[in-house]
């Protein structure tokens, strides 16, 4: 019995030995076979497959300028239904989208609250990406204040040698040439505190001013589907118009900064022989909300989950969101969250249930 045990032993030992010896004489043909099932994979992938009707919000990037690797460049998805809008394009936005599983194809519009730098420096990305992958024959309209034409005319010219060679190695019928770049859509709010910018039979799109002085202009949004909301707020001070949007709404989304932790970068600059910084870093508080002022908005407006994004300065030590929210759970007694890339809250049509979830 003995004897009989050891020779399966050492068959079962040859036969692992002689199979890994063949994975790794054939570990490249075996690497590319596993490469074409995940590509078809993700190529199958589209958001909406997977998601209940209704309004759903995804943080395509949950930071600020600064360097944060939990949280890029500010972009936020927003699936109503079968559209898919992106508001604003950091830097990661395209990467991150196609991680939340988007097929930039597929995208309706993109929304721009204003023309900092850190909210438009993906743009050029997203939109030639939104045309190379699936050869659209329209270009993606541009929603924003007045100055959006400037930018996707901007954008047109510096990417215009790149349409050159593109269409010239693909073809009119892979990438036809009218798809290229982006369309304008310009809305000027004059004196009104908002207006509706898109509007389809089930979906409302309304943009209004927010105070983000000296920037101007700049404009939050409220998006509406089959009776659930959310309003995000832009780039600005605690504001009255944030506020009254808000009112009621499911969802806040809603930028925040810490002065507390801003003054400490500024302080540790000091001391390397920097002092610039710490004025970098005292003139920024003065055009963003607190935490704590952003819950006084989410308390007083009674919304259903307050979720923060353009998170400044980076948190990248743990403990340090704790910090950075300060007061804020003591004076909003809801649901809160400081975002990271990844993010998704879903809003289904027909029921009050806020469900929180990770796209990556």
């Amino acid at each position: 019995m003995k004897n009989s045990t050891l020779r399966v032993t050492v068959f079962v030992l040859l036969l692992v030995s002689a199979l890994a010896l063949t994975v790794f004489l054939f570990r490249g043909s075996l690497s590319v076979l596993v490469a074409e099932k995940v590509v078809a994979q993700r190529l199958k992938l589209e958001i909406r497959q997977d998601l209940t009707d209704g309004l759903h919000v995804g943080l395509c990037g949950a930071g600020s300028p600064f360097p944060d690797e939990k949280r890029t460049g500010p972009c936020t998805l927003v699936v109503a239904g079968a559209k898919l809008f992106v508001f604003d394009a950091g830097n990661a936005a395209t990467r991150n989208l196609a991680k939340m599983g988007v097929n930039h194809g597929q995208i309706d519009a993109i929304f721009l609250t204003h023309f900092h730098s850190d909210h438009i420096d993906g743009l050029g990305e997203l939109v030639l990406q939104r045309w190379v992958s699936t050869g659209n024959a329209q270009p993606v309209p541009v929603y924003g204040p007045p100055g959006v034409q400037k930018l996707v005319n901007g954008l047109r010219d510096v990417y215009a040698q790149d349409q050159t060679y593109r269409v010239a190695h693909h073809g009119e019928a892979i990438l036809p040439s009218s798809g290229f770049g982006g369309e304008a859509r310009s809305f000027d709010m004059g004196t009104a505190q908002d207006m509706v910018v898109y509007k389809d039979d089930n979906v409302e799109v309304r943009a209004f001013s927010v105070d983000h002085a000296p920037v101007h202009p700049a404009v939050g949004y409220r998006i509406s589907y089959k009776g659930r909301t959310v309003v995000l707020s832009g780039d600005t001070r605690q504001s009255a118009a944030v506020l009254a949007q808000s009112k009621g709404v499911d969802l806040l989304v809603h930028e925040a900064l810490s002065a507390p932790l801003a003054q400490a970068i500024g302080d540790a600059a000091v001391k390397v022989g920097r002092p610039k910084i710490k004025q970098l870093m005292a003139d920024i508080i003065d055009y963003h909300a607190s935490p704590e002022q952003a819950a006084e908005t989410a308390r007083d407006a009674q919304v259903g989950y307050l979720l923060f994004n353009h998170i400044a300065p980076p948190l990248p030590i743990p403990g340090l969101e704790k910090a950075f929210l300060g007061d804020a759970p003591s004076i909003f007694k809801g649901p809160m969250r400081v975002g990271i890339d990844g993010d998704f809250i879903s809003l289904p049509a027909g029921t009050k249930d806020i469900l929180v979830s990770k796209r990556f």
